[in-house]
């Protein structure tokens, strides 16, 4: 039996308004090269000026994780060749990062916890990106100094499962703290995966494989396993020490395999040195205490949702997983509604109408409308039934509740007089069921109330019809 060993690092590119060392902006997807200058270019004589907002992120970032926030670090030159690094080095932080010693505590489902230990989390500046048009490949320096938060776990994750517990709540602090858009599709929320496995039992640390920048937890948790799969079979076969490398791989979506890019390099390869053209970064302890306060972290607004909301800690931990659903909901709360109509009106009814890629921040209906449509239910002005089509009408109708109701004719009769005439047309047309029923066939009542809503087209208030149907049927 084997026991697998992952550890994570993370690269969070923090959403300040310009680039770590220059004033070039950090803006996605604009023309090719056009957000560069001399600093970022790595031109003679140009020289780094740190953004002090890249300071202010990182203190946000290690109260958040209960981290050790040193009041001073140091910058550190790392050495390496490709097209992408106009500069042929990397300024990060190798012996003195910013923020050392954090935690992490990742649920699972039984209601049982874990805490990650986060090792460190160093300001980084970004590269610029590779694209590769058939035979021609073109360098894009846009992105090349972007600032980035590296974020690296210690190796203390057990599955897949734990890996992208951890992603997954590390993707929400940032986005809860309003540090960076965290968008793995635009590369703002990069991981590298360091897998190994162990006999059970064995404390020993094997040789470690880096599955370099995959950017979705699906494609993670695939290349997980089978990195994995691949080491336990190199054991079994007698084959570890001659196919498991220390070196970095690729995972090959297409394929479904992990693939070999190159020979993993150690620190004195990089050839790190103290970068010579920055002052260490000073965080006064004034800065400190401003950026140490925090706003309401995922976990913090979990256990207020079930205290204050009396709700399940499930319900809770949905809503609270995504920054923009728990606004969603607060701001439907904000109508008046009850929270267990508010829960399954946003999670089941309208996230499960969002399709193809749409998500709750761009939803064609926001969180007034969705509160105000539940308010409709609870006060009677229409059936849950009629409310579905309300919804599914204003997903493609601009229309507020009441004058959608209004234009799908749904609004609940409550007029006990309309109602009353429309029972004794149904007792009428059903005199032997009508008997049945008295003679105590208690199950006929449900075909009562069907034939009333039916015939008053769904507009009948439930509630109402029970009670006539009762009086009139004994």
């Amino acid at each position: 039996m084997f026991e697998t060993v992952i550890g994570l690092e993370v690269h969070v590119q923090l959403n300040t308004q310009t680039k770590l060392f220059c004033s070039c902006a950090t803006s996605f997807n604009v023309t090719q090269n056009s957000n560069t200058c001399p600093t970022c270019l790595a031109l003679p004589g140009a020289l780094p000026v740190l953004n002090k907002e890249v300071l202010h992120k990182a203190i946000m970032f290690g109260t958040a994780v209960d981290a050790r926030v040193n009041r001073t670090s140091y910058f550190d030159r790392k050495s390496y060749f490709y097209p992408d690094s106009p500069s042929a080095y990397q300024i990060t932080q190798l012996y003195t990062p910013v923020v050392e010693d954090g935690i992490l505590s990742i649920d699972f489902e039984d209601g049982s916890s874990k805490q990650i230990r986060i090792n460190r989390a160093h300001i980084e500046a970004d590269a610029g990106k590779n694209i590769h048009e058939g035979s021609v490949s073109k360098v894009d320096l846009n992105r090349a100094g972007t600032p980035l938060l590296e974020i690296v776990s210690e190796p203390d994750m057990r599955s897949a499962d734990e890996a992208i517990l951890y992603l997954k709540k590390l993707h929400s602090i940032v986005r809860y703290l309003e540090i960076s858009d965290a968008n793995m599709q635009e590369g703002s929320f990069r991981c590298d995966v360091n897998v190994s496995i162990r006999p059970k039992g064995d404390e020993k640390l094997y040789t470690r494989v880096e599955i370099k920048n995959i950017n979705s937890f699906r494609f993670i948790e695939k290349a997980i396993e089978l990195e994995v799969a691949r080491q336990k079979d190199a054991w079994e076969d007698g084959k570890y020490d001659v196919e498991i490398l220390q070196e970095t791989r690729l995972f090959d979506q297409n394929k479904q395999e992990t693939r070999s890019m190159r020979g993993k390099e150690g620190a004195a390869d990089y050839r790190y040195f103290p970068e010579p053209d920055l002052l260490p970064a000073m965080i006064s302890e004034e800065m400190y205490a401003q950026f140490c306060q925090i706003p309401e972290l995922p976990d913090q607004k979990r256990e207020r949702f079930i205290r204050d909301y009396e709700m399940s800690v499930y319900n809770a931990i949905v809503l609270t997983s995504s920054l923009e659903t728990a606004h969603f909901f607060e701001a439907m709360m904000s109508e008046g509604i009850s929270a267990k109509n508010a829960v399954v009106w946003l999670t089941v009814e309208l996230q499960g109408r969002l399709k193809g890629g749409i998500s709750i921040e761009n939803s064609p209906i926001d969180a007034k409308k969705m509160g105000m449509l539940v308010k409709r239910i609870e006060d009677q002005t229409i059936s849950a039934k009629a409310a579905k089509e309300v919804l599914d009408y204003l997903l493609g109708n601009e229309s507020d509740v009441d004058n959608a109701i209004e234009n799908l004719g749904l609004k609940q009769v409550t007029d006990m007089g309309a109602i009353e005439k429309i029972c004794d047309e149904i007792i009428a047309a059903n005199q032997d069921k009508a008997a049945e029923y008295r003679s105590g066939k208690d199950k006929l009542f449900g075909f009562f109330v069907g034939q009333v809503m039916k015939e008053s087209k769904g507009t009948a208030s439930p509630q109402a019809v029970n009670e006539v149907l009762k009086a009139k049927l004994g």
